[in-house]
């Protein structure tokens, strides 16, 4: 591994990040870092800009404009040095089926410039982290998708980067196989800054540190799990009662923002988060006899918040959540 120019635990940072297509801008003004020891969610529906950054990130495109620093390198200016720090898993892994697993590693081993006296030692190492242990003389050809996504994966670190990108890693694979490589993606971030860009969102929650949500070459999110989690909390109640409380009364209770009606008995109480007025709103229910039957928490998903960053206003063009975490 490439020490860091910087002396800091900032393995990529990128700045100011343009890419256009003749007329069309794919990713507009990027800005964000990955440091050593996170696993970063990268998501953004198709067409997002999302492969761009990742082929961007890897070194196999070019930017229009901006500054990407790969364990403290310019990748523009030096690129075989940052590069030398990446090991990067496209979505197809880039494999040779007509090799055994321990034949297709020493040849990545050679593409990579691991020096010939610790292609043995590297080759063993990058095996057992993945599992394939005991695989090394089987073809490529004879494996499952599960273990080929392994070695796809083993092919990667090989010569312990830095900076592992990950590709949808798990597209295609059976329950147990997609937990047997979330359990290797989290070993890979205790050692390694991991980019993981996937479509399946539970597997953000399940295995990422931080996540960033792209949409029409913007970042729309980027926040920690926790921030995440925070922005999942409960901002509005499903209040249902014998009697259909009078909106008015309920909208000027303290904490209250608006009110929203979903049927005879029923109403959507939004609240700022941090506020919640349950208890204000349960009391003035039984207070004014409205025979209070459900005060129900509505708690957003992941899907949600992804759905409401990345759909527009088709008339305004504009994003339909304002707010950006920071």
């Amino acid at each position: 591994m490439v020490d860091n120019m910087n002396g800091d635990d900032v393995l990529v940072k990128v700045e100011n990040l343009y890419r256009y297509y003749d007329e069309h801008c794919a990713v507009q003004g990027l800005n964000f870092e990955l440091r050593k020891g996170e696993i970063l969610g990268f998501l953004g529906p198709n067409g997002a800009g999302k492969t761009t950054t990742m082929q961007i990130l890897s070194g196999n495109l070019a930017p229009s404009a901006g500054q990407i620093l790969i364990n403290g390198i310019d990748i523009l200016d030096q690129p075989k040095r940052a590069k030398a720090c990446i090991g990067y898993l496209p979505e197809q892994p880039p494999l040779y089926a007509d090799l055994t697993v321990d034949e297709y590693l020493e040849y990545c081993a050679c593409l990579n410039r691991v020096p010939r006296n610790k292609h043995l030692t590297a080759r063993s190492l990058s095996k057992e982290r993945c599992g394939l242990k005991d695989m090394g003389s089987k073809l490529i050809s004879n494996l499952s998708k599960g273990y080929r996504q392994r070695v796809g994966i083993a092919q990667a670190i090989i010569h312990t980067p830095a900076v592992v990108i990950l590709d949808e890693p798990t597209v295609g694979l059976d329950p147990i196989q997609i937990r047997e490589i979330r359990s290797l993606i989290v070993e890979l971030g205790k050692e390694h800054g991991v980019i993981l860009s996937t479509h399946i969102l539970p597997e953000v929650q399940t295995v990422c540190s931080r996540v960033q949500i792209i949409h029409k070459g913007r970042l729309v999110f980027n926040d920690d799990l926790a921030g995440l989690t925070r922005r999942m909390q409960s901002t509005s109640l499903l209040l249902t009662c014998r009697q259909l409380p009078e909106q008015a009364v309920i909208r000027a209770l303290p904490g209250v923002i608006s009110v929203e009606l979903l049927g005879n008995q029923q109403l959507r109480v939004h609240f700022n988060a941090g506020n919640n007025p349950a208890e204000i709103i349960a009391a003035e229910v039984i207070k004014r006899g409205w025979g209070l039957l459900e005060l129900i928490p509505e708690h957003k998903s992941l899907e949600q918040i992804f759905v409401e960053l990345t759909t527009t206003d088709e008339a305004s063009g504009t994003t339909m959540i304002q707010e950006r975490a920071a």
